[in-house]
């Protein structure tokens, strides 16, 4: 596959603050399952463990791990974090989306 997956500095020192209050080695997996208002959705976990076959992304002191089913979906998509009058939370540009939600974490393809 040749387009990957970022993490935005923002994203990247948000996710370094939650980590830091995990216990060491902690990562996040971002993963996208079938569900959500417009067919899947996005999903965030703190896991300690890591598959053999997750993408790995590393910037700063966050640490994301994508499994290969999701980094299909999440082909050239970036990673962001937003804070703004609605909320903070994380938001994934992704180009293969043909839809989403007013939400923003489920999306159609």
């Amino acid at each position: 596959m040749t387009e990957t997956v970022t993490v935005s500095e923002r994203a990247a020192r948000r996710i370094g603050e939650i980590l830091s209050g995990e216990p060491a080695g902690a990562m996040l997996r971002v993963s996208v399952e079938g569900g959500g208002c417009s067919g899947f959705q996005y999903r965030f976990d703190v896991e300690q463990a890591r598959a053999e076959d997750d993408l790995v992304l590393t910037r700063d002191k966050a640490v994301v791990l994508i499994d290969p089913v999701s980094v299909t979906y999440l082909a050239g998509s970036e990673i962001d974090f937003v804070d703004d009058l609605i909320g903070a939370s994380f938001k994934i540009h992704n180009p293969n989306a043909t839809a989403s939600c007013g939400c923003g974490t489920s999306f159609s393809l």
